[in-house]
């Protein structure tokens, strides 16, 4: 199912994601390769590979603005849920809830988003530079956007050192564009790159831990106890069980619990 927030905070990192983005491959194909590699191989093989990280960078990021997170179905008919407003114990023993906003019962790690105005499985938080929430089933595409969000910073800031080094001498008002072109880049290439660094490690950290952001923020000692899982097990919930090396594709998707979506369904 696909799904687009009309959030205008989201609108806007969105637009501000791309034209980082694309100003990237611009500055990098125009003033850095053109000038100093063209006559290589080197340049070819470097405006290609850098590409390639934009496509797959766009693909993830799409696809996590783009796919359903992991929201809990609404009722087709109504439930009174009196007892709960009044202020009765709304989580069950294996660890199904109430929200009182969506009037339904939701699955176990499920939390109520104030953005989206739905309950999404897994909530990790909602994020804006998707536009959506970081859930169960659109984790792995926010992880891969934040890790070539990372590379394609690398890229940039190495293939600017490596422009500089080997410039064969251009004029002097095409150094001064590339300059300042250089340095925009540089600047931008470090802050998204310490950005996604940081947010990449504290995705890392939540899968390992078996706990969502919103789940250590909402610490409560009576809430759902989860049986220890492995580390491969806990990465296969959110990459799927393919090869660890497909796990970089946000080409395609298999989730361990995809299947168990229709029993959640109320």
């Amino acid at each position: 199912m696909v799904v687009f927030r009309g959030d205008p905070c989201g609108v806007i990192c969105i637009l501000i994601t791309y034209t980082a983005v694309f100003y990237a491959d611009y500055v990098v194909v125009r003033h850095l390769v053109i000038p100093t590699m063209a006559e290589s191989m080197w340049g070819a093989v470097n405006v290609v590979f850098f590409n390639m990280i934009v496509f797959l960078l766009t693909i993830s990021h799409l696809r996590a603005v783009l796919s359903d997170p992991g929201i809990v179905p609404l009722p087709s008919t109504s439930m009174d849920f009196s007892d709960h407003h009044a202020g009765n114990p709304v989580q069950s023993k294996d660890g199904w809830t109430v929200c009182i906003k969506c009037e339904t019962y939701r699955p176990p790690r499920a939390h109520h988003c104030r953005v989206c105005r739905q309950c999404i499985r897994r909530m990790d938080h909602h994020c804006p530079w998707i536009n959506n929430c970081v859930g169960e089933f659109n984790q792995k595409f926010f992880i891969q956007f934040l890790f070539y969000v990372g590379l394609l910073s690398v890229y940039a800031f190495g293939l600017t050192i490596a422009a500089w080094i080997i410039d064969p001498g251009s004029p002097k008002e095409l150094k001064h564009t590339k300059l300042i072109h250089s340095v925009i880049l540089v600047i931008e290439s470090i802050l998204f790159g310490l950005f996604v660094v940081a947010i990449g490690c504290d995705q890392i950290s939540s899968i390992l831990n078996d706990e969502t952001l919103v789940e250590q923020v909402k610490k409560d000692s009576n809430s759902y106890k989860r049986q220890p899982k492995s580390r491969m097990a806990l990465f296969q919930e959110v990459f799927g069980r393919g090869h660890p090396l497909s796990w970089l594709c946000p080409l395609q998707f298999n989730p361990v619990n995809r299947q168990l979506q229709s029993s959640f369904e109320v």
